[in-house]
């Protein structure tokens, strides 16, 4: 999750908080690519998730890493709770889940880069002190009560809320892994075709990805148990954006909806202050409970966007959130699959020629059916395989149209790296797919087994 915002001054005009989103359009030549992935720590010996503290530990894990790598700590009332270096940083899920959120790239080959780097230096100060690392989208086995809340007020504040607002808040919070894009957008038209097609084929990327069939020890049902949590949470603040498909949309009335949004909290002199449920709207009007009389400054405003948990979301960049955390190889493969349909013209056109006769119904039937049948979903006679199959050669197209070269020139485009989505297109086997079969064949329903197979 995100960071505490920082560096913006008073709110002064209410024009300022659509300005902010607008502010984030870029030339075609500045668009780029930063990808956040997740995974889940655990000890090796005993299969259990790691605690903050200890030999064997997330802070042990963020030092090391400091220590070995060079990367410059993040605190939080003394405690390290996350690390920062050239333009990236590791953060914490509130359960201990290890995020990289990469810095702003060109290209998914540097990307890609970045994320092997990642995953080498983790992997060298996990194997000195025992603990592994596994990319799935839901914690196969632990239990609420197994998982150490990281020392972030942000957590304990959001942990109190969820249980009155849903039925799986912190299910979400801290036992599953996502991972997701964060991409470009050039002007208010393009933002709203962007995060239309973002949003109608968000459960096309669940489907793909779907990694989380277990939960509780046991088969949940679902393909991506990960995606069937999001529809339980906080209705206030998850969803498909229905109004983004309506006439007149725009960054202010983007604006509207996350100023409906209830607050959490608001960030000063290193507090997060309780502010749980109370309106942003009477922050401007400094009729806030938590601080009366006090009005918001823009840094605010950008930690509360930070609040807003839809499948895809807008700040001064978009955000695709509807895949699982998975293997290595598939952490490069999505922010290619969205690159490739959203920062070429003719994909995207394309990929809106296909869903954009789609109503609410189909759109929201689809984002359960993905959940449940991945690949094997049908809503409405569309047959996810097929749909998945179109998207992803339209994806193909986008980035052979793109054609930034790798390796010196020696890859002509970044068409492989969504090799992975093809073999999961051509057999009908996602990752939950694979990992059902192992369970009910060779593992004699034994979940143990997924550790040795399936991690990092």
């Amino acid at each position: 999750m995100s960071i505490p915002q920082s560096g913006g001054g008073p709110i002064e005009d209410m024009s300022q908080l659509a300005q902010y989103l607008e502010d984030g359009c870029k030339p075609e030549s500045d668009w780029r690519i930063g990808t956040e992935h997740e995974k889940f720590g655990y000890c090796k010996d005993t299969l259990k998730p790691l605690p903050y503290e200890g030999e064997r530990s997330i802070k042990t894990m963020l030092e090391g890493l400091r220590d070995t790598f060079n990367w410059s700590p993040v605190l939080e009332q003394g405690n390290i709770i996350g690390l920062e270096k050239d333009g990236a940083n590791v953060s914490l899920e509130p359960g201990g889940q290890l995020e990289l959120s990469g810095a702003p790239l060109e290209t998914i080959h540097e990307t890609c880069d970045e994320v092997n780097v990642h995953l080498r230096e983790v992997q060298e100060v996990a194997d000195r002190i025992g603990v592994g690392f596994i990319g799935l989208g839901a914690a196969p086995e632990w239990s609420h009560d197994q998982m150490d809340m990281m020392p972030k007020g942000r957590y304990r504040l959001m942990t109190d809320y969820m249980g009155r607002v849903g039925t799986h808040g912190t299910q979400m919070m801290y036992r599953t892994c996502t991972v997701q894009v964060n991409l470009d957008f050039g002007s208010e038209a393009d933002m709203v075709k962007k995060m239309r097609v973002a949003l109608a084929l968000q459960p096309v990327a669940t489907a793909l990805f779907a990694n989380s069939p277990f939960f509780d020890g046991k088969p949940n049902g679902h393909k991506s148990w990960r995606s069937r949590i999001w529809r339980d949470l906080d209705a206030d603040r998850t969803g498909t954006l229905p109004f983004f498909f309506e006439d007149g949309m725009g960054f202010q009335r983007y604006v509207d909806y996350a100023l409906d949004v209830p607050m959490y909290f608001v960030y000063r002199d290193g507090e997060y202050i309780d502010a749980l449920g109370q309106s942003f709207r009477d922050f401007l009007a400094g009729k806030l409970p938590a601080l009366p009389g006090q009005t918001p400054t823009m840094s605010d405003w950008a930690d509360h966007l930070t609040t807003c948990f839809p499948e895809a979301r807008i700040k001064k960049f978009m955000e695709m959130r509807g895949a699982d955390g998975g293997p290595w190889r598939r952490i490069c493969a999505l922010p290619a699959f969205w690159v490739g349909l959203m920062y070429d013209a003719s994909a995207l056109d394309a990929a809106w020629d296909i869903c954009k006769g789609w109503d609410l119904e189909t759109r929201e039937q689809m984002r359960i059916d993905a959940s449940v049948h991945g690949l094997q979903a049908e809503t409405n006679d569309i047959k996810m395989i097929d749909l998945a199959s179109q998207v992803l050669q339209l994806s193909q197209a986008g980035l052979a149209a793109r054609g930034r070269e790798g390796a010196g020139g020696m890859i002509p485009d970044e068409v492989h790296f969504l090799n992975a989505l093809q073999e999961s297109v051509d057999t009908g086997k996602t990752p939950a797919d694979e990992l059902l079969d192992k369970y009910n064949g060779d593992w004699d329903g034994d979940l143990k087994r997924i550790y040795p197979e399936f991690s990092y």
